[in-house]
């Protein structure tokens, strides 16, 4: 079984990983990115934005596809996850995740790009369009997170300190558990098992506490700052990608039966989304779950291609 350490030491990432050193919150901090060329630019860039449970390199397929197509493609750990730092105290929020965001492509001189965030990544993506709406030439949002506020809705409030002790000790077992149920439809496939590894190989590292405790600052976060509220204020034009059998619904394991059967219905959440932000999309993959870039890379793909084009 691997172990890896806290920022991810010992797993090879698709490309080469580039570090972006910046100061926030009073410290110094590193996100780790892949910045992929492609041999006939289009002079486009894609920016690739990952979920909770995910990494820039989970991202592999749809960035060789895209490279193919002539994007330039950005794919950043943010502050927290993967190979970025793991700070011991950071006042996580969307708008500094984006803020972060936008300093690296600043960097990199890409005033302008194509935005596309699965999950978390997604509540992340709507968050930057909203913070930076000129610096979006399209948003592309995958099984977003955040499409209903689960708190109103009546999912009790979870402590920093009870999320960390969920958190410590997660085990490959219970990673794969969730994921077959709410990434993949209820199915599996022995090509989702390094991602699975990816994650538990870290709370098998050496620094397994700093992995959990910085989850738990994630989840607080998610679960604490819906994106649902402002969906009409967008102005890139938007593509909604849902997984119809997604059942996303973070928290939600706290609360009582009839609430959580109330819950994480992406059909409902996508269409309401769709409806609520000016000029939307949406594509809906019947039969697959809240990862349908891995899933279903061929179907995802080809939808994504059509809507780029």
């Amino acid at each position: 079984m691997p172990v890896y350490g806290s920022e991810l030491q010992g797993f090879e990432y698709p490309w080469s990983v580039s570090e972006f050193s910046f100061r926030s919150q009073q410290q110094n901090l590193h996100m780790a990115y892949m910045d992929v060329q492609s041999d006939h630019p289009n002079g486009q860039v894609a920016v690739l934005l990952h979920g909770k449970n995910f990494c820039a390199a989970t991202w592999k397929e749809t960035i060789q596809i895209l490279v193919h197509q002539g994007y330039r493609v950005v794919a950043p750990d943010q502050i927290g996850f993967c190979k970025s730092s793991k700070p011991r105290a950071y006042q996580f929020s969307f708008g500094q995740l984006a803020s972060n965001t936008h300093e690296l492509l600043r960097q990199l001189a890409i005033p302008r790009a194509v935005m596309i965030g699965h999950s978390t990544g997604g509540m992340l993506a709507i968050r930057y369009a909203l913070m930076f709406p000129n610096a979006v030439s399209r948003l592309v949002l995958v099984d977003p997170v955040g499409l209903e506020d689960w708190q109103a809705k009546g999912v009790p409030y979870r402590t920093v300190d009870a999320w960390y002790a969920r958190e410590r000790g997660k085990t490959a077992d219970q990673i794969r558990a969730y994921e077959r149920k709410v990434y993949y439809a209820g199915q599996w496939n022995s090509r989702y098992e390094p991602w699975v590894q990816m994650l538990a190989g870290m709370y098998r590292g050496p620094d397994r506490d700093s992995v959990a405790w910085n989850s738990a600052l994630l989840y607080d976060m998610i679960a604490t700052q819906p994106v649902i509220y402002e969906l009409s204020r967008l102005k890139p034009l938007t593509t909604l990608m849902i997984g119809d059998k997604d059942v996303t619904a973070i928290g939600s394991d706290g609360a009582s039966p009839d609430i959580q059967a109330k819950l994480g219905h992406y059909p409902e959440l996508g269409k309401a989304a769709a409806q609520a932000i000016p000029g939307a999309h949406l594509i809906e993959f019947p039969e697959l779950g809240h990862t349908p870039q891995l899933q279903d890379p061929a179907a995802f793909h080809k939808a994504l291609l059509q809507e780029l084009q």
